[in-house]
């Protein structure tokens, strides 16, 4: 196996004693905050170290190269984005706490999606559409990270996909913004230039990300294994269950729990560095 060392700020010492515990042939450079220790041996030991030393890392396959992959799909609050998209909303109207909290219990999976989203959507009602693009125009923040990688993995031939449990406002703008394949959201229901607080149609959550990414998917033709999926919140994880690597991104313990490799110290671009 190769094992990826990303942090923010790698000890040269930390990459000896890692390979050394790993029983590494040898340390590769990736960038300057990315190692591929070659040849390595899984222990118990590398995490425990890798959380004392603030260090991401993953054992993956020496022959895994990103161009195996077909379909890139990513959760877009608090994983692509740097923000909560609806909490900055709530936060035109003077209702960000409330929200603020009903979207942390949601993504440590204390209550359901649906009624989450209904819930915070209805303290927006009244709310003129014009916030919405102030949102875009003066709060929209790209997770570090995100535009290198989402520029690598369209130049390995990639289709990239983002798929939120949030809103089309903001899927449509980003997938024009970002050049992105697929975008696939809930739609605000909005009435003489206002929100009722409501949702339009069938809410996504959990289950509509995963037929979402799982449509796409057999659209392509591609397998299971050919899928990389990202995200943060419990409501991914029926999402990352559908992709052959799910990545947990700065991300609530039961998603690091369930996920393929976890990202805690490094941005979106420290995907790329996993793969050949």
């Amino acid at each position: 196996m190769n094992l990826i060392i990303q942090g923010l700020d790698i000890h040269n010492n930390d990459l000896r004693n890692l390979a050394k515990l790993s029983s590494a042939s040898s340390i590769e450079r990736i960038t300057g905050q990315a190692f591929r220790l070659v040849g390595a041996n899984q222990q118990q030991d590398i995490s425990e170290y890798c959380a004392d030393a603030q260090l991401d890392f993953a054992f993956i396959a020496q022959d895994m190269p990103l161009t195996y992959f077909g379909l890139f799909a990513t959760d877009m609050d608090s994983t692509l984005l740097a923000i909560e998209s609806i909490d900055e909303i709530a936060d035109m109207c003077n209702v960000k706490p409330q929200v603020s909290e009903i979207t942390l219990s949601t993504m440590k999976g204390d209550i359901g999606f649906a009624e989450s989203l209904t819930r915070r959507t209805q303290l927006l009602q009244g709310l003129h559409q014009d916030a919405l693009q102030r949102v875009y125009d003066e709060r929209l923040q790209l997770s570090p990270g995100a535009e290198e990688m989402l520029q690598k993995l369209k130049a390995a031939g990639l289709k990239t996909m983002v798929i939120s449990g949030g809103f089309t406002f903001f899927t449509d703008r980003i997938k024009v913004q970002l050049e992105l394949d697929y975008a696939i959201a809930n739609t605000l229901e909005i009435e003489d230039e206002k929100l009722t607080g409501k949702v339009a149609g069938e809410i996504i959550g959990a289950q509509g990300k995963a037929e979402a990414l799982k449509q796409i998917r057999n659209k392509l033709g591609l397998k299971r294994e050919q899928v990389i999926a990202v995200g943060d919140g419990a409501n991914d994880l029926d999402m990352l269950a559908e992709a052959g690597i799910s990545i947990a991104y700065h991300a609530k313990p039961i998603v690091q729990q369930q996920a393929t490799y976890s990202i805690n110290h490094v941005g979106l671009d420290g995907i790329i560095n996993l793969f050949r």
